[in-house]
Parts: structure tokens; C-alpha cells; sequence
């Protein structure tokens, strides 16, 4: 899933391609560079951002995904917490929805069902203002698996069907190095809610943190993550170095498919 932020204060490529024509050149190239999804994005949710309105929102996504929509051959997925910029991405022409706040806000679940589009359900520990203060949890996990659990259950009783439903255990949403490390380590156990998993952690803090490096900085780590993610059970992976992480991905792949066909 190639990151497309078209805003001007994201932690890693905030003002790079806030402009339409920017971002429309930057989806094509991730596509041509492996991307199988372009998230576009039209708010930041670092830790500390400040909000957009919907207005604002909407005028930064919606030409761009209209301009992309007959000129890729990937669907687009529109990264947002709020309802009207939903149903207005939908109606551009975006085929999925990514919401950090996992459709929470009022509104968002009967946006999604009635769009028949498929959803990705993240978790977030308050909100991208306070996220960051001193994140607690008895067992990060256990209270990550079952808020998605939760969260799964509300989708369809909504009428959206599980087979339309992604999870992202959201990292670096609220949490600290610690709980980030425990929940990559522990991957696996997400499995068993059954559904496709999504992960973002390219260019994370939790890299800065550990390894002391810069945003512009982190590349190998993001990739080292994305490969340890998938190995782990994702079955999709954000990132803003598509050609680099792709490329790991296919040797991960290739030797994956490998031992499968020795198993065999």
C-alpha cells in the first residue's frame, strides 16, 4: 500500500506532494514501483496534529483521486476518520476505506456499508492530539486483539460483510517502543481474529527512538519491519518506499513459495 499524503504537515512527507499534480505523478510512479493500493490521505495524524476540517479535507483528496481513478490500474483507498470525506472519496472513485479510528465516529459505520466498499479497521489509544501521552495498557495485545474483535462485530451488524473487512493493529497509534515491539513480536496471534492484516510502519518513531536516526534516515529499518511483519502474517504492508519494500517483499516471497513447494 503505497502512502500518499496530501498535506502539508505529515510526520515523514508532510508539503512533498500536497499539490494534485505532485501527488497524481507520485501515485503513478508507486504503482509502476509495485504498489497494489494507493492510500491517499488528506489529514495528518502524527502525534500532536492538529485537525482539518472537512471541507479542507475534502478539497485536498477529492481531485486528486478523481484524477487518479481512470489512470491507475490499482484501487484507491482513502485514509480518513470522518464520514463526508468518506462518501465523498467513495463517490471520486476510492474503493477502500482506511480509518485509524476504525469507523468509530457517528456516521462512519452507515457510510461504509451503504458504499458496499471494503474497510480497514485500525486501533488508535485516544486520539492523534494525545495519543502519545503516556500510553498505558494491562496487556497491549490482548487489548488490541479485542477492540478489533469489537470492532469486527460492529461491522456486521452494520451489514458489512467480514469478507470486506481488513485489521490494522496500528502502530505507533498510541503506544510506546515497548508495546510497538510487543505487538510485531506477537504478530501472529492476530491470525486468529481471521482476517487480512494490515500493517504501517515505515519511517515510525520507534525506529528514531531505537536507532537514533532522522525521518529521512530509516529506511532500512522500514524495510527490515515490513518483511519481519509479513513473515508474521500481514498480508499488506503501508509504505513510503514502495520500489525498495516491494523488492524485499519478493524475496521474502520467493523463498516463502520455496520451502512450501519442498514441504510439498
Amino acid at each position: 500500500m503505497g502512502v500518499l499524503n496530501v498535506t502539508p504537515d505529515s510526520f515523514s512527507d508532510g508539503g512533498d506532494f500536497f499539490t494534485p499534480e505532485k501527488a497524481v505523478q507520485r501515485a503513478l510512479r508507486m504503482e509502476a514501483e509495485g504498489a497494489a493500493i494507493i492510500d491517499v490521505g488528506g489529514e495528518s495524524t502524527r502525534p500532536g496534529a492538529a485537525p482539518v476540517t472537512e471541507a479542507d479535507e475534502i478539497g485536498r483528496v477529492v481531485p486528486v483521486i478523481e484524477a487518479l481513478q481512470s489512470r491507475l490500474r490499482v484501487p484507491i483507498s482513502i485514509d480518513t476518520q470522518k464520514p463526508a470525506v468518506m462518501q465523498a472519496a467513495i463517490d471520486a472513485g476510492a474503493g477502500l476505506i482506511n480509518d485509524v479510528n476504525a469507523l468509530r465516529e457517528p456516521g462512519a459505520l452507515e457510510v461504509a456499508a451503504a458504499g458496499g466498499v471494503p474497510v480497514c479497521l485500525m486501533h488508535m489509544q485516544g486520539d492523534p492530539r494525545t495519543m502519545q501521552d503516556e500510553p498505558r495498557y494491562r496487556d497491549v495485545v490482548d487489548v488490541v486483539k479485542e477492540f478489533l474483535a469489537q470492532r469486527l462485530a460492529a461491522c456486521e451488524q452494520a451489514g458489512i460483510r467480514r469478507e470486506q473487512v481488513l485489521l490494522d493493529p496500528g502502530f505507533g497509534f498510541g503506544k510506546t517502543v515497548s508495546h510497538n515491539l510487543q505487538l510485531l513480536a506477537r504478530l501472529e496471534e492476530f491470525t486468529r481474529l481471521r482476517q487480512p492484516l494490515v500493517v504501517g510502519l515505515s519511517r515510525k518513531s520507534m525506529i528514531g527512538k531505537l536507532l537514533g536516526l532522522e525521518v529521512g534516515e530509516r529506511l532500512p529499518a522500514s524495510i527490515a519491519l515490513a518483511v519481519l511483519a509479513v513473515e508474521r502474517g500481514a498480508i499488506l504492508v503501508r509504505s513510503h518506499d514502495v520500489a525498495a519494500t516491494w523488492q524485499a517483499l519478493q524475496m521474502h516471497v520467493a523463498l516463502r513459495d520455496t520451502h512450501q513447494e519442498q514441504e510439498n
